[in-house]
C-alpha cells in the first residue's frame, strides 16, 4: 500500500472514480455501487443489497474479517445534489487538481469519506481483523434519507449489530455528536376561482397561503427570539422555513390552487410534530372557516415529504470518545444539518458524524475538498487499523 508521505492522498485514484459516476438523486446509482461491491467483494468482504422499489437504486452493506457481532461501521451516501443550472469552473463530474483543492460534485458530500474507505479496505482485510468492520453505502440521502431505512431494515432482520457507526460528513474532521432534526412538508391549498373583479364571491388560495406562511414566520421569529437555545449549534435555536410557493395563473384570475413546502430542524429538545399541530389548528381555526363560508370544498390538506430525526450523544458517550480517538480531535461539535446517524442511532447503533470538507462547500458550485482534509481522513483510518487489525504496523 503506498503512503500518504508526498502529501498524494492514497485514495485519490478511488475519489476521481466516484466522482465520475453522476450519481444525482434522481439517477441510478447502481454502477457505483457496483463497482464498490467489486472493489470490496475482491479484498474479501461479504456483501448485502437492498433496493428501492424500482430497482434502480440500491445500498450495499460490507463486512469484512470476523463474522461476529458487533463491530465499527462507516457509514456514507453515494447520491449527490443537482449541478443544473449552476455555473462551474470545469466538468463537476471529472476530478480537478487545482491549489491543493479537488474539485468535483461530491467531493466534500460526501465521495472523499467513501473513497478514503475503499481504498483502506484492502489493506484492513490484509492485516487481518479482530473485530468486523463494516461499510455502508446509501442512496437517496439528499432527498431525505430514504434508502438508509431499507439498509437499518435488512440489519436488524439480519441479526447485524453493530457496535458504532461513523457517518463520514463534511466536519472539518472534527467530530460531531449531535445535529438537528428535520420534518418537511408540502401544503395543498384549494381555492374557488372567479373573475377578479368578483373577488369576494371567489376563495384566493394564494392568499389564503400567504396567511399560513406568514404564520410559519411568525412561528420562526419565537424560536429565534425566544429560544430554547443551545449554544453548541451553529444555529442555536430551532428554525422554520418554507422554501418553494406555486400558485396562480394571471392577475385577474382569483387562484383556486397554491402549494408550497415548508420545513422545520428542531434542536434535539423540541418536538416537531408539537410545531406540526400549532401550524395545524391555526389553519383549522383562522383561515378554513372564511374560505369553506364561501365553498365548503375548499381547504388545506398537508402531506409530509422527508423526516429526519435528531442526533444526540452526551460527550462522555464511547463513541464520542472513539471519533475523538481516530480523529485527533478532543473537542466536538454540533450542526444544523441532518444526517444518517441519527436513524443509526435510533435503530441502537451508537453514531457520530466526523469526515473531510467544509458542508460550507457542499451543494455549491465548483464544490471542492482540500487535499489535506483527505489526508487527515486517512490518518483517521490508520488509527482504526491500529485499533482493529491483529497486525498493528506498529
Amino acid at each position: 500500500m503506498n503512503t500518504a508521505g508526498q502529501g498524494v492522498p492514497v485514495s485519490l485514484e478511488l475519489l476521481r472514480r466516484l466522482i465520475a459516476y453522476p450519481t444525482v438523486s434522481r439517477e441510478s446509482n447502481l454502477e457505483l455501487i457496483e463497482f464498490a461491491r467489486a472493489h470490496l467483494a475482491a479484498a474479501g468482504a461479504a456483501t448485502r443489497l437492498t433496493y428501492d422499489d424500482d430497482r434502480r437504486k440500491a445500498n450495499l452493506f460490507a463486512s469484512l474479517g470476523p463474522a461476529d457481532d458487533g463491530g465499527i461501521v462507516l457509514s456514507g451516501h453515494t447520491d449527490v445534489v443537482p449541478v443544473d443550472g449552476q455555473r462551474w469552473h470545469s466538468d463537476p463530474f471529472v476530478l480537478g487538481e487545482r491549489d491543493g483543492r479537488l474539485y468535483g460534485r461530491g467531493s466534500a458530500d460526501m465521495k472523499s469519506f467513501v473513497a478514503v474507505a475503499l481504498a483502506f479496505a484492502p489493506e484492513f482485510a490484509r492485516r487481518g481483523l479482530r473485530r468486523p468492520l463494516h461499510i455502508a453505502l446509501s442512496y437517496d440521502e439528499e432527498i431525505g434519507c430514504i434508502g438508509v431505512g431499507r439498509l437499518i431494515a435488512d440489519l436488524e432482520a439480519a441479526g447485524i449489530h453493530p457496535e458504532a457507526c461513523i457517518v463520514g460528513e463534511p466536519t472539518l474532521m472534527r467530530p460531531v455528536i449531535a445535529h438537528k432534526g428535520k420534518l418537511s412538508y408540502r401544503c395543498t391549498v384549494r381555492g374557488l376561482s372567479c373573475h377578479s373583479a368578483y373577488a369576494p364571491q371567489g376563495v384566493n388560495a394564494v392568499e389564503a397561503a400567504a396567511e399560513a406562511i406568514a404564520f410559519l414566520k411568525r412561528m420562526a421569529r419565537r424560536y429565534r427570539d425566544n429560544g430554547p437555545y443551545d449554544r453548541g449549534f451553529d444555529i442555536a435555536h430551532t428554525t422554520v422555513h418554507t422554501g418553494v410557493i406555486r400558485g396562480g395563473s394571471a392577475v385577474n384570475i382569483v387562484p383556486d390552487a397554491c402549494v408550497f413546502d415548508f420545513e422545520f430542524r428542531n434542536l434535539p429538545g423540541d418536538d416537531p410534530l408539537a410545531m406540526v399541530a400549532e401550524f395545524t389548528q391555526f389553519i383549522a381555526e383562522s383561515i378554513e372557516p372564511e374560505m369553506r363560508a364561501v365553498d365548503p370544498a375548499c381547504g388545506f390538506s398537508i402531506a409530509p415529504l422527508s423526516a429526519m430525526p435528531a442526533l444526540g450523544n452526551a460527550p462522555e458517550a464511547a463513541v464520542v470518545g472513539l471519533a475523538q480517538e481516530l480523529s485527533g480531535h478532543h473537542d466536538f461539535g454540533k450542526v444544523s444539518f441532518g444526517t444518517e446517524a441519527a436513524h443509526f442511532q435510533r435503530q441502537g447503533i451508537p453514531a457520530v458524524v466526523c469526515g473531510p470538507g467544509s458542508i460550507a462547500q457542499a451543494h455549491k458550485a465548483n464544490e471542492y475538498v482540500e487535499v489535506d482534509q483527505v489526508l487527515q481522513c486517512e490518518a483517521f483510518m490508520r488509527r482504526l487499523m491500529t485499533r482493529l487489525c491483529l497486525d498493528t504496523g506498529k
